[in-house]
């Protein structure tokens, strides 16, 4: 098996490491990042959902720029809700402070009904630089 290209963003190696996962790896023209929730330093949830969504896209930016890739890179997006029915304006309103413009990425949004203390959850795939 081969060794697999781990990106850490700066800071939260330690986070990564006491949950057991990683939080992006590249791999064929790819970088495949992990679900990215509005978590504080600790791990604990932003209890703001406004808050809570910027700041996973705020980490979820931190992980695309240690990889040398940007949301522009992005081409598929997933994202999870808890009541999607009574956040989902409220969420995709901030979603639009972060994205830039059209053509816009593939979404798939899915509504739970836990995400371990959190109401957001996003995973994307992106293109990196190296060649496919």
């Amino acid at each position: 098996m081969s060794v697999r290209d781990v990106v850490f963003p700066a800071g939260r190696q330690q986070l990564y490491e006491r949950n057991r996962y990683s939080p992006a790896i590249r791999s064929n023209g790819f970088l495949f990042v992990s679900g990215q929730v509005g978590s504080l330093p600790d791990g604990s949830p932003e209890p703001e959902l406004e808050a809570q969504v910027r700041l996973a896209l705020q980490n979820l930016n931190a992980i695309l720029a240690a990889a040398g890739s940007s949301f522009d890179d992005v081409i598929d997006v997933t994202v999870f809700i808890v009541d999607p029915a009574s956040r989902f304006e409220r969420i995709w309103s901030v979603v639009g402070e972060f994205w830039g413009g059209a053509p816009h990425p593939t979404v798939t949004a899915v509504g739970v009904t836990w995400l371990y203390g959190f109401d957001f959850e996003i995973k994307v795939i992106a293109k990196t630089g190296s060649p496919e």
